[in-house]
């Protein structure tokens, strides 16, 4: 059996993310994965004290909307993350792990477009949260801008 445990066990890698099942499936594994970290299993379990029952439908209400355009979660992503960064500061390692969690549970489960954009909307949206919690502007784009005689700030 997997380190996913038997969601994972199932097969589907050879396949890509088609719908709501395959987001579930997804979302699951990869939360048990995470919980299970050294690193952000304890952000996660001692510190938002997440109840993972009452989180799995909005966080598969994120992932169907960011990959199918299904409309279905209209909540502030940052705002949580904002309370728990003040709570137990989220850095570099805390996104890393989460990506590179993320990336693996995809890659072990799905393979195609859709699980790419899965893999490239968390790297995106993880350096947006992270930009954000640092106080920065979300995007990774940063404005130059120019001094009187021409040269770049």
């Amino acid at each position: 059996m997997s380190a996913l445990g038997p969601v994972a066990a199932q097969g589907g890698a050879g396949r890509d993310l088609a719908d709501r099942t395959d987001v579930e499936r997804l979302v699951t594994a990869f939360y048990l994965r995470a919980f299970a970290d050294p690193l952000i299993g304890p952000v996660f379990t001692e510190v938002a004290r997440m109840d993972l029952d009452a989180h799995m439908p909005v966080m598969c209400d994120f992932w169907e909307s960011v990959l199918f355009a299904a409309g279905r979660y209209r909540r502030n992503a940052l705002a949580p993350h904002l309370a728990l960064h003040r709570m137990a500061p989220l850095g570099p390692e805390h996104f890393g792990r989460w990506l590179a969690l993320w990336s693996l549970t995809v890659d072990e489960l799905f393979h195609g477009e859709k699980a790419e954009l899965a893999k490239l909307q968390a790297g995106r949206i993880g350096g947006s949260l992270q930009r954000r919690l640092a106080g920065r502007d979300a995007s990774e784009y940063v404005t130059i801008r120019r001094r009187e005689g021409g040269e770049a700030v």
